[in-house]
């Protein structure tokens, strides 16, 4: 059973639980479904506001499915993304390059920000054997007080305490081309970053030698020791492009959909890669269309709610649901399996 359908499966379960939610709670699921879609597609500027959502989505889903790929669960790419974004937003706001120059500075800064927090437990887990969940998980918080501190000592707005100053329109990722062609939307040049990595995780995973030895170490790292791949250098090199990938979703959240920093929180799509990369089997391409429609559902469950007065919860519990069967889809095998076993009994009984 390919893993594409298991996926789709997963979907069509979250989408019934959906549907059966709605009709509890006294609300029409067709006209419900109907809202959610029109409020990320019914038009140009939905449509790419629903992209620019996306878009950290599909960079902090390909962080996590990389690391799932060398055989490491990196659940730290909120504070990877939160320091690549600080990273960006201080050269942001520090340099007065060119913008070409200053844009791919910032870029450069927050995929190495990232990957440079992603080093530390990758480095831990290869010299010490310590569980990159536990490690990574403390850097998140290590990130955020971070920022809390730094941002309001060095780069503090002008009239709040809480949220760093403005980037300058230079050092923003909006294109006016691109806002024009989706009738005012804050889709911005983040989203052909995310594209752009997308295929260079492709091809690192499925057309080279360091992807191959990334993946032995994930399969079997005793055999890949054995093999002669330095499997300690594999997992600190793929923890570094992890973090980097979840650097640059901090880039385009913080440079492209806003245009300046918070303290205080600790960005929700570093987690929400979690779900994406599950969803989309890590492989690139199924994580770039998990993001695509996580970013739908967040997009569209504000006007469904205003449409409809349907609670907004209902899109959450949705991506619960299919978060727990993309999870548990080796159940779904089985059931798949025992049903192929069973239907090839009753032909042999009937021959």
């Amino acid at each position: 059973m390919r893993n594409g359908v298991k996926s789709l499966i997963a979907v069509l379960f979250g989408l019934l639980a959906g549907a059966l939610l709605m009709v509890f709670t006294g609300h029409d699921p067709i006209e419900g479904y109907t809202y959610l879609l029109q409020g990320a597609l019914k038009n140009p500027e939905r449509i790419g506001n629903m992209l620019a959502t996306a878009t950290p989505l599909i960079l902090t889903g390909l962080s996590v499915a990389f690391a799932f790929r060398t055989g490491l669960f990196n659940i730290g790419a909120a504070g990877q993304m939160l320091f690549g974004g600080f990273c960006a937003t201080a050269v942001g706001l520090s340099f007065d390059f060119p913008r070409p120059l200053l844009l791919l500075a910032m870029v450069l800064a927050g995929f190495i920000g990232g990957a440079l927090w992603a080093v530390v437990p990758g480095f831990l887990k290869a010299r010490f054997n310590v569980h990159e969940v536990v490690s990574t998980i403390m850097m998140n918080w290590v990130a955020y007080w971070t920022i809390y501190y730094v941002v309001p000592g060095y780069f503090k707005g002008a009239s709040l305490e809480t949220e760093s100053r403005q980037l300058p329109p230079e050092a923003m990722l909006h294109q006016q081309w691109l806002t024009d062609l989706f009738q005012g939307s804050y889709i911005n040049l983040g989203f052909f970053i995310a594209v752009l990595g997308v295929i260079i995780v492709a091809f690192i995973i499925n057309k080279t030698t360091l992807g191959y030895e990334l993946k032995a170490v994930g399969y079997n790292r005793h055999a890949a020791e054995y093999a002669g791949i330095a499997v300690k250098r594999s997992i600190v090199t793929s923890m570094f492009i992890s973090g980097g990938l979840a650097g640059l979703a901090g880039v385009v959240q913080y440079a492209g959909n806003a245009s300046s920093m918070q303290i205080g929180v600790l960005p929700t799509q570093g987690f929400d890669g979690i779900a994406v990369a599950l969803l989309g089997i890590n492989a690139p391409v199924g994580v770039f269309l998990s993001a695509i429609f996580f970013g739908l559902l967040y997009s569209g469950r504000g006007f469904m709610n205003a449409m409809t007065e349907i609670p907004p919860e209902i899109a959450d519990t949705i991506i619960a649901i299919i978060i727990y069967f993309a999870a548990t889809s080796i159940l779904i095998e089985r059931l798949y399996q025992k049903y192929k076993s069973r239907r090839a009994a009753n032909k042999k009984r009937e021959d």
